[in-house]
């Protein structure tokens, strides 16, 4: 840990935001957070790497550190996270939102903007109606004095949040890390790229990889700035006309699942080699499971009833499930980590932790009260937001430990977060919640969406890192800290920034107006102008998915043959799922004829390839979006 690796890192984060934000909202394309292993952050440690190598060569003194270059990298995956498709941009366009697009029609004004806490939304029409139509510019000082006001306070509360996972992680790290031993897939490429011992940048089998998914990514960027060029079939998109029409031709019960998408990414196939054979199977095998619940549904009927057959609802108890058995299995950790905290004998020795564990339960404690509050001042009952955040954390402890443990490629959970559970737990008729409780569990829509961006794995991946390469864990945190706050306020300005410039209504890709800024308030005009009673139904579903996953795990627990990972159960019913389940299939069999045929060791000798083939992809394909914001044109963008 040095200042200078921190401060590269915190100057970074605006440009980096930038860059994130000009893909995934103004040109919607690329889209680096909706994946375990974020592409724009690989991409930055090798530019680094590369320019840290020119340094070595004629100013040694000047290089960095390998410890420096991770710490780099670390840090930008927590601000690539807050800044990523599940968080800061949907947050930003909903702070003034209902505001601008309240009309006598939908009657927002009379249903719950009155109930709209001004702490953390804009409704000034002078100061919002440029980010609407661009042109303009945010750099007015009754601009950025209007919009600090909701930009500080939700950085702040994330900021809570962000502390609140650090202490969870802090008391899980030594039992994941050291006793449990888990493999942390994800920081197996940093590592290995920042390793100067290793041959990885001299093995030929690696640049083989490297340059099948870079051929791939030439081939299509090419085609799509000259469309008579040859056209590498291997996105979603490439074959959605196709599925579509199929499935329509074969019609009922099978248009349901129309939406069924083939992909043949290098880089999903390069990830899917990383994974055990177990959960790759299950992968596409639950996919499948899915696809013919749908089926099954539409062909008795079921249809008609509202989000049948329930998968949102029963991947989240799928994942409650993970959490419940992954603290149920280190009970005795806890335990010791609670007694060690309270200053009694216990077998576990804090030292090499981040923080003690006495301060990273009072952490949590503290945490969680200011969490409380601050959903109080917003507005909501405060029993309400107890059962809110324990949710939250405990989806958020189910997302850390799959990735630590294995590493799948994508963690959607779409629709499944703590908010959608409490208005079908509740009802929004009952008056059990209170009006100004709904308004804000529809605030918080904007770190419920999905979790493909989630910060906290992140954090216990660079704990990870740090036991790696010999770093110190408590200088390590306060830099994830930092970044947490600097990557949040560097998300928002990059989004309020391109608003003003390109207008959501005018130049920018709609996703921003019509689905991020407006996907919370329409479920709170559902809420208000249709109210309903306890969704049974989806209480049920929430039940068979954390019943089906324990069973799945005692059963994997009591027979090493069990091919039915819970995990696979428990992701592959996501959006990112619907767009890898075909790359996943092909490297479990690509792995599995290795394996089978070759050994052990032959399988070694391909995960160079792997590799290559998810450099490969991530650094031509980084290349074509930074030409293409560069000069405004549309260029090839490799994922979706």
């Amino acid at each position: 840990m040095t200042a200078r690796a921190v401060i590269i890192a915190l100057l970074l984060m605006p440009l980096n935001a930038y860059w994130i934000t000009q893909m995934a909202i103004v040109r919607y394309e690329g889209h680096p957070t909706t994946v375990s292993l974020f592409f724009n952050t690989i991409f930055a440690l090798l530019l680094l790497i590369i320019l840290n190598g020119i340094v070595r060569r004629f100013v040694p003194t000047y290089a960095l550190h390998r410890n420096e270059l991770l710490v780099i990298y670390l840090m930008l995956c927590i601000a690539s996270a807050l800044a990523g498709h599940d968080m800061v941009q949907v947050c930003a366009p909903e702070i003034s939102h209902a505001y601008r697009m309240a009309t006598p029609e939908n009657a927002w004004e009379d249903m719950f903007i009155k109930y709209l806490p001004r702490e953390v939304t804009l409704g000034d029409e002078a100061i919002i109606e440029g980010a609407y139509i661009g042109g303009s510019t945010l750099y007015t000082a009754e601009r950025l004095r209007a919009w600090a006001r909701p930009v500080l306070n939700w950085t702040g509360f994330m900021a809570v949040l962000l502390g609140m996972m650090m202490c969870v992680n802090t008391i899980l790290r030594q039992r994941w890390m050291e006793r449990e031993k888990l493999d942390y897939p994800i920081v197996h490429l940093p590592l290995e790229m920042t390793d100067l011992r290793t041959t990885l940048f001299r093995n030929k089998v690696m640049w083989l990889g490297f340059g099948a998914a870079a051929l791939v990514d030439m081939v299509n960027g090419l085609h799509e700035l000259y469309p008579g060029f040859p056209l590498i079939k291997v996105r979603v998109v490439h074959f959605d006309r196709v599925i579509r029409a199929s499935f329509d031709a074969w019609g009922h019960p099978w248009r349901v699942i129309r939406g069924t998408r083939i992909s043949l990414y290098p880089f999903a196939i390069g990830l899917g080699m990383l994974l055990p054979l177990d959960l790759l199977f299950s992968c596409w095998f639950f996919y499948l499971v899915w696809a013919a619940e749908k089926v099954v549904a539409a062909w008795m009927g079921l249809m008609r009833i509202p989000s049948m057959p329930f998968v949102n609802e029963q991947s989240s108890g799928a994942y409650i499930g993970l959490c419940l058995v992954a603290l149920w299995t280190g009970r005795q950790h806890l335990r010791d980590a609670a007694r060690r905290a309270l200053g009694r004998p216990s077998e576990l020795c804090d030292d090499r932790e981040p923080m003690t564990y006495r301060a990273a339960f009072v952490g949590l404690g503290v945490g969680a009260v200011l969490a409380v509050l601050f959903s109080a001042k917003l507005g909501m009952t405060a029993w309400v937001a107890v059962i809110f955040f324990v949710m939250y954390f405990l989806l958020s402890t189910a997302v850390t430990r799959i990735r630590a443990e294995l590493g799948p490629p994508a963690h959607d959970l779409h629709y499944g977060g703590p908010d959608q559970f409490l208005i079908n737990a509740f009802g929004t008729k009952s008056g059990i919640l209170s009006p100004h409780t709904i308004t804000v569990i529809g605030l918080y829509w904007w770190f419920n969406r999905a979790y493909r961006s989630h910060p906290m794995p992140h954090q216990l991946e660079a704990f990870k890192v740090a036991e790696q390469t010999k770093m110190e864990n408590t200088p390590l945190m306060w830099a994830l800290l930092l970044a947490g706050v600097v990557g949040t306020l560097a998300a928002f300005w990059a989004n309020i920034h391109c608003y003003y410039v390109y207008g959501m209504e005018a130049k920018m890709s709609r996703v921003a107006l019509r689905a991020f800024g407006r996907e919370p308030y329409a479920h709170l005009q559902t809420w208000f102008g249709a109210p309903e009673g306890t969704d049974w139904r989806a209480l049920i579903a929430y039940g068979v998915g954390l019943g089906l996953t324990l069973t799945l795990m005692a059963l994997r627990l009591r027979f090493t043959w069990w091919p039915f990972h819970p995990v696979g159960y428990a992701i592959s019913a996501s959006w990112s799922m619907n767009c890898l389940w075909m790359p996943l299939l092909i490297a479990w069999l690509a792995k599995l004829m290795i394996i089978r045929y070759g050994g052990f060791k032959m399988y070694r000798a391909a995960i160079p390839f792997a590799l290559g083939l998810i450099l490969g992809e991530f650094v031509v394909g980084s290349l074509w979006t930074i030409l293409g914001i560069a000069l405004q044109i549309h260029t090839y963008s490799f994922w979706v």
